[in-house]
């Protein structure tokens, strides 16, 4: 009965340990002070490129509707590049303690 009982509580300990590693790493990080809003744009860049390698590798054509997404993914990156450089042009100003 102790040995169960050891048994349990070590595979809960465990998994609590291996829970809490994995809560660590995924968790997302803080933004630049510099730049707020920069990260953003460029995880959404590296988004619609993953969604354009995925279209692109997708077998069956879908009556057109693969390409119609692809020409959707290419219309938004082409709309990040300015984003991008409208950011990097205007930092935010730096925030004030009251």
């Amino acid at each position: 009965m102790l040995k169960r009982s050891a048994i349990v509580a070590s595979v809960l300990a465990i998994g609590f340990v291996l829970g809490f590693g994995t809560l660590a790493f995924t968790q997302e990080k803080k933004p630049p002070a510099t730049r707020a809003g920069l990260h953003l744009i460029h995880a959404a860049a590296k988004s619609l490129e993953d969604a354009a390698k995925h279209l692109t590798r997708a077998k069956p054509h879908f009556c057109g509707h693969r390409a119609k997404a692809l020409d959707l993914v290419d219309q938004a990156q082409a709309g990040l590049q300015p984003a991008a450089e409208y950011a990097k042009a205007n930092p935010p100003a730096p925030a004030t303690k009251q």
